[in-house]
């Protein structure tokens, strides 16, 4: 299968890579190091519109092309993995240009696509992150009034956000599972967020702890269906695999291009270590794998584009390059030996960055449950069907 980038996407993704490349890069170890981003990089994001990725243009966004907006965010991902949660496609936008009223779209959305706001969507709980039924955030109606009390936690932009999607159980006695409500709300009296959680990788993403006391939210801040949140969310949870199958393309990409350049220069028992069976072993695995994990993560953007829901495509490709950047960055660290490990050096964190990407927006596991559900329901036939729509 082959998929033409059209000039366009051609073009943003040469913008994305100078901005990476001269503007993220070189502030890598000071992002590492204080788990923030510099306001500059936001600025500059901002200059170039790249927070409008994936919101409508009527709103100021750069339109809602998944392929462009995959293209981007595989590029971005060059860099410091902490600054893809910001610059980027995001949850939050998505569920609310798909699930939104026309005043929340006409609230929200524009300053999402400016980056003026920075939104952030509360799922999980300690009990609750696979499970995403089982939480026990709870929003009790009194009078014209929602009132919400939990807490939340692994909340990426969370630290800067002015914007939460919250789910909470709103009918307990539904079945087969509880009746759950996604609030749309800005921050208010009793929404607080903890200080920035220091995570292996992903450093300055932002993420942090939620809590909600006696937080109060009117009938117009609910987003989507009452009760039935979730079911106006699958729009969203399909693209969320997708954007995080993109920036494990990414990871992978880089890191063989660090290989590559690595195996050219460094040099052992007089020739440079490119010549060894094993480092080609692994140069030409790492490519290989970047090969099939680009198709598969272009080919479901390109459905989604089309109007197909590529969910299940989505799947497969968040656990192939997820699973792939995984073996693209220990192959990395290992050609670059002792400096594969040395903090300060991007291979090292590359191999950080990535390990989340196996757990965020559905474990490997989660995926594998639902891959082989569908194919033993459905069959092998009408799960990759002809031409790739499934």
């Amino acid at each position: 299968m082959h998929i033409h980038l059209p000039e366009d996407i051609v073009q943003l993704r040469d913008t994305v890579r100078r901005f990476v490349d001269t503007e993220v890069e070189p502030r890598a170890a000071e992002i590492d190091r204080t788990n923030t981003i510099p306001t500059g990089i936001f600025d500059t994001a901002r200059e170039l519109g790249l927070f409008g990725l994936s919101i409508p243009e009527e709103f100021g966004g750069l339109g809602e092309c998944e392929l462009a907006s995959c293209v981007a965010l595989e590029t971005l991902s060059r860099g410091p993995g902490g600054v893809t949660f910001y610059v980027a496609p995001n949850a939050p936008a998505a569920a609310i240009r798909h699930a939104g009223t026309p005043k929340q779209k006409a609230d929200y959305l524009e300053p999402l696509a400016e980056g003026r706001k920075f939104a952030a969507f509360c799922l999980t709980e300690e009990g609750a992150g696979s499970d995403a039924a089982g939480i026990r955030t709870r929003a009790v109606k009194r009078g014209d009034t929602w009132v919400i009390n939990g807490t939340k936690m692994w909340v990426s932009r969370a630290a800067d956000a002015e914007v939460f999607l919250v789910s909470a159980v709103t009918d307990p006695e539904r079945k087969p599972k509880p009746g759950i409500t996604i609030f749309l709300i800005g921050r208010r009296p009793g929404l607080s967020t903890g200080a920035p959680d220091v995570q292996m990788g992903g450093r300055g993403s932002g993420s942090a702890e939620v809590r909600f006391e006696d937080v109060e939210a009117g009938e117009d801040e609910i987003l989507g269906e009452l009760h039935d949140g979730f079911g106006g969310l699958k729009f969203v949870l399909g693209r969320a695999r997708l954007w995080a199958a993109a920036r494990a393309v990414g990871v992978i990409g880089k890191a063989a291009e660090l290989s590559i350049d690595h195996s050219r220069t460094r040099r052992q028992f007089g020739q440079p270590i490119g010549e060894f069976q094993m480092v080609k072993e692994k140069i030409a695995n790492m490519v290989a794998d970047l090969y099939a994990a680009r198709l598969q993560l272009y080919q479901a953007a390109s459905l989604f584009d089309q109007g197909i829901d590529a969910a299940q495509e989505a799947a497969y490709a968040k656990l192939f390059a997820s699973e792939a950047a995984g073996r693209a960055t220990d192959a990395c660290v290992q050609i670059h030996g002792a400096m594969g490990v040395a903090v300060g050096f991007a291979a090292e964190r590359l191999y950080r960055d990535c390990r989340s990407y196996r757990i965020l927006d559905g474990t490997s596991d989660i995926q594998r449950l639902m891959i082989a559900s569908r194919v033993q329901k459905r069959g092998l036939g009408e799960s990759i069907a002809p031409g790739g729509v499934a």
